[in-house]
């Protein structure tokens, strides 16, 4: 399973690098939104934990990993005082955070399904929490902050299908008994591939056949 991709060590460190870069695009949204400190706190939290933190309780891994890891509370918060003082800064190097906001996508993505399974679930709704587990803290964000939510959005590059495939090769691997290291990383690598492409080609999904719909568009 996705535990034998790297040692405990290692994967709690992946864990935190991406909760740490997942709290930083939440705390300068926050920061574009004007918000105050404990605003920019907030929004980092809920960026970087939420979408594991809906898993964890739809499965019943209580208490959440969230709360039971220090280091998964306070890396937020870590992040949340970068921006707070150095957010021009933070805001020059975006690519970069893009970036590796798309390694913590496939390996969210992965490390969710693969949990999910394990708590019992159906390979769909696996799939499906995998998902949760990727976009969810985003979702969550763009909500506190009043915005149409980034996933649901046209104009927007892809997001979700990325992690989709990633969580639907997993899916596959498990059922076929190939699930493995090797495949495990393949999975989370592809998704990370998917949404590289994305933002560099600026891939969208396509929006309804004939559209002929009168309402403004935002």
């Amino acid at each position: 399973m996705l535990q034998q991709l790297f040692s405990p060590s290692v994967q709690h460190t992946l864990d935190l690098v991406g909760i740490f870069v997942f709290a930083i695009s939440g705390a300068l949204l926050a920061v574009r939104k004007n918000f105050d400190v404990f605003g920019i706190a907030v929004l980092a939290e809920v960026t970087a934990l939420g979408g594991g933190l809906f898993r964890d309780l739809i499965i019943g891994a209580v208490p959440p990993a969230a709360f039971t890891d220090l280091g998964y509370f306070l890396t937020p918060l870590l992040a949340a005082l970068l921006v707070f003082f150095l957010h021009p800064h933070v805001e020059r190097i975006q690519v970069g955070v893009n970036v590796f906001d798309a390694a913590g996508l496939g390996l969210f993505c992965v490390a969710g399904t693969t949990k999910a399974y394990e708590y019992g679930l159906g390979l769909t709704q696996s799939a499906t929490l995998g998902l949760a587990t990727a976009v969810g803290g985003g979702v969550l964000r763009d909500v506190l902050a009043n915005e149409v939510p980034s996933l649901l959005r046209w104009d927007r590059d892809l997001y979700a299908v990325p992690a989709i495939v990633g969580a639907t090769m997993v899916v596959l691997c498990i059922r076929y008994d190939v699930l493995s290291s090797f495949t495990s990383g393949l999975a989370a690598l592809t998704a990370f591939v998917l949404r590289l492409l994305a933002m560099r080609f600026h891939w969208r999904a396509p929006r309804a056949w004939n559209r002929r719909s009168t309402v403004r568009e935002e």
